[in-house]
């Protein structure tokens, strides 16, 4: 049986984690904003839901202590915002409201160090611990993305990574960063991948496929570290 930590969990990728990767008798601790639909499922997995803001200064210390220091052998965290009107095609980074800037660098960024800082007692408890980073193509190089802020904050999650992975390495953490293209979220997991695939026309990715690489990184071994997963879209040219 495995412990699960998953943030940004209430929808989308997220949310597939929470029905997706669990077995039964294992526990999940689900965070999110609001009360997420998958606590209702009937399957042998035990979720419990942690109400949090990663955009307050308190999150982390408020997830730590409903943890109760709890094991957690999986922690994995899919938060990421972007600028309102980034992935329209009249989208200009001129245009960017300051504040809308720092809030952005404030999620994606900042909560990511201090939540997994705080999170990392409960993560050195297990035999083979691993850490789960989601990123995005959007940072990697030459993928001509124009929001500067969420690009910037997304190159960041894999300096992040990189840095934590040897902050743990002695720990026997294994910690990655997984950078998808885009995603059918708006199809829920339980759907299937098919109708992913029919609604976009093959062109976005089916969440089942994030799964299904998560879970093969979690089933490896402790000897072994997956350190970065690029995985585009078959028809982005750009990635």
């Amino acid at each position: 049986m495995k412990n699960y930590l998953i943030v940004g969990a209430s929808k989308g990728l997220g949310d597939a984690f929470v029905k997706g990767l669990p077995e039964q008798g294992d526990h999940v601790w689900v965070v999110s904003r609001s009360r997420p639909d998958s606590l209702d499922l009937q399957d042998g997995v035990n979720r419990t839901w942690i109400g949090a803001d990663l955009a307050l200064p308190g999150a982390a210390s408020s997830i730590a202590e409903c943890l109760q220091g709890e094991k957690i052998d999986v922690l994995i965290y899919n938060v990421g915002i972007w600028e309102k009107e980034g992935f329209e095609d009249h989208y200009n980074f001129d245009h960017d409201v300051p504040s809308e800037i720092a809030g952005i660098i404030n999620v994606n960024i900042t909560s990511t160090i201090t939540c997994i800082q705080a999170l990392l007692p409960n993560v050195r408890k297990s035999d083979a611990g691993k850490i789960i980073l989601i990123g995005s193509t959007a940072g990697l190089d030459h993928t001509n993305n124009a929001q500067v802020s969420f690009v910037t904050s997304k190159f960041g999650l894999r300096g992040i990574t990189n840095a934590l992975r040897e902050h743990v390495r002695k720990d026997g953490i294994a910690v990655t960063c997984v950078n998808p293209g885009e995603l059918a979220a708006e199809i829920p997991y339980e759907e299937g991948p098919d109708k992913a695939l029919a609604e976009y026309g093959g062109t976005r990715i089916p969440v089942q496929d994030i799964v299904s690489i998560v879970k093969c990184i979690i089933s490896l071994s402790k000897a072994a570290c997956v350190k970065e997963i690029h995985i585009p879209a078959m028809t982005d040219l750009n990635a």
